[in-house]
């Protein structure tokens, strides 16, 4: 089957580049390009494409504001281009929130540097959102908004505590009804929440974390396929609309109830049995960094049956081998039901390897991971 993609850039030179990429591959036809937002609007609801390539930066109207109508009209899986700064991170989390599938990191160095390596990299991201289920989720229904809570305690790329006050509300976009029928969790003392995840994982993220309170029981650790400049920004927005606390992580930091520590971007995370971080270089022999089975394989060495680890949504397998170790070490191990994942890829390389002990819908991970851990 043929993707049918829409490119939209205000630079003519990435248009024709990004065209001339994805018209390589036989299973791809840019079927349209626009170069402004208001365009990208006009030509998404004429052609139809399976996937919107889609710069943020540019005039009348830009990506995000763009997305959004898109998403509103004609729901369509967006692959953003962003730049690879503090600003550029701000921008693509921006951009996911309005709807956006995934995002590349834009550069164009790399582009006439390495042209097969990016040729691969934009190809498959094209192929695997045209199968996520943007298109078929009625992401309409509002998110349920954590009620204000009192202060806590202080304590890929495409290379082409002061006073916390009530969370922010979350995005309105909801997935799909959850078909999945596990039973709520029983409690247990777990000592760790680890929750692994890849595309669609940062609006996953926000919607689970926004649900626990300050007084959450147990440490979390994060691990988000991301590019290193991405990573600290994310965690800065979580901060601000979470009641826990969260910041990327940092070599030596220590694990504590009410704390989220997000895998640093570029980097691996593990933790060792007195409840430190350690992060080290990303090894370029892994495909991820950070890794979910590096920081999952870590935590079953150091704490046994007492980590729930949680896989979300998200491309490929990453995930299942760290799952396997928690699971042979008697820890529990959830996934994310199929209908409210934008990418049903991690969470089914667990649930096909029976590692599962429960499948869950995105909106009730939260108030499972309190009933199962409060």
């Amino acid at each position: 089957m043929v993707v049918k993609v829409l490119v939209v850039d205000d630079s003519g030179f990435f248009r024709r580049r990004v065209s001339e990429i994805l018209s390589a591959d036989p299973s791809i036809q840019v079927v349209g390009t626009a170069t402004n937002g208001k365009e990208a609007i006009d030509q998404a609801l004429a052609l139809k494409p399976d996937v919107i390539t889609m710069d943020y930066e540019m005039p009348m109207m830009d990506g995000i504001t763009a997305v959004r109508h898109i998403m509103q009209r004609c729901p369509t899986p967006v692959l953003m281009f962003s730049s690879l700064t503090h600003e550029g991170a701000r921008v693509t989390l921006d951009a996911l929130d309005a709807g956006a599938v995934d995002f590349l990191p834009k550069n164009f160095e790399d582009i006439s540097r390495n042209p097969d390596k990016v040729r691969q990299l934009l190809c498959e991201k094209v192929h695997s959102i045209s199968r996520s289920n943007r298109r078929v989720g009625a992401y309409s229904t509002p998110a349920p908004t954590p009620a204000p809570a009192p202060a806590p305690a202080s304590s890929g790329s495409f290379n082409p505590a002061p006073a916390r006050s009530a969370p922010a509300p979350v995005p309105t976009r909801s997935a799909p009804a959850s078909a999945s029928s596990s039973p709520a969790p029983k409690r247990k003392a777990y000592k760790l929440v680890a929750i692994g995840t890849s595309t669609g994982g940062p609006v996953a993220l926000q919607r689970v974390l926004t649900q626990l309170p300050a007084n959450f029981p147990a440490p979390i650790v994060l691990i988000q396929h991301m590019p290193a400049a991405f990573t600290k920004a994310f965690a800065e927005r979580l901060d601000k609309l979470c009641r826990i606390s969260v910041k990327e992580a940092e070599d030596g930091d220590i694990l504590r109830p009410g704390l989220a520590l997000l895998a640093p971007g570029g980097k691996q995370m593990m933790i060792d049995g007195r409840g430190a971080v350690k992060i080290l270089p990303g090894d370029e022999r892994l495909n991820y960094k950070p890794c979910v089975d590096i920081t999952f394989g870590s935590a079953a060495k150091s704490y046994g049956d007492k980590v729930l680890a949680v896989v979300l949504t998200g491309m490929g397998a990453d995930g299942r081998e760290g799952a396997r170790l928690l699971k042979q070490g008697g820890s529990a191990i959830w996934a994310q039901d199929e209908a409210s994942c934008v990418i049903y890829g991690m969470p089914m390389a667990i649930v096909k390897a029976d590692l599962a002990d429960a499948v869950y819908g995105l909106d009730d991970i939260g108030r499972h991971l309190v009933e199962a851990c409060l």
